[in-house]
């Protein structure tokens, strides 16, 4: 457990356009490969106390978003908290599409420069 709160959080879009799936993804991979612990940011963006208290835990945190409406970063905003890293997918060329899919090839290469970006945290 001590070893899981020296890792970043991770926060992400989850909504339904290609962009905020890859983000999703994204985080959900970076927690699963052991990067970062992937968090709730609706439950954040609800005022559930106790995951607000674990965004203002001082742990350094990743925010992934789809677009540049950046809602997964306003979610922190309204309690007061930065992120160490905020990527905003649409920003690096991916396309915020309904009702597709985004491409596994692109999603892998975000994954490399995501990750590429945390070594310098």
């Amino acid at each position: 457990m001590k070893e899981l709160k020296k890792k970043p959080l991770v926060y992400s879009c989850s909504g339904c356009s290609s962009a905020a799936q890859m983000a999703n993804d994204l985080a959900l991979r970076l927690n699963r490969d052991g990067v970062a612990e992937m968090s709730c940011i609706a439950g954040v963006g609800g005022h559930v106390k106790p995951l607000v208290v674990t965004a203002k835990s001082n742990r350094r945190i990743i925010v992934l978003d789809g677009c540049v409406l950046s809602c997964a970063r306003a979610c922190l905003k309204q309690h007061q908290v930065e992120p160490a890293l905020h990527v905003v997918l649409s920003e690096y060329g991916v396309k915020k599409v309904s009702h597709q899919t985004y491409p596994s090839e692109q999603a892998a290469e975000m994954y490399d420069q995501i990750l590429q970006q945390i070594s310098t945290l």
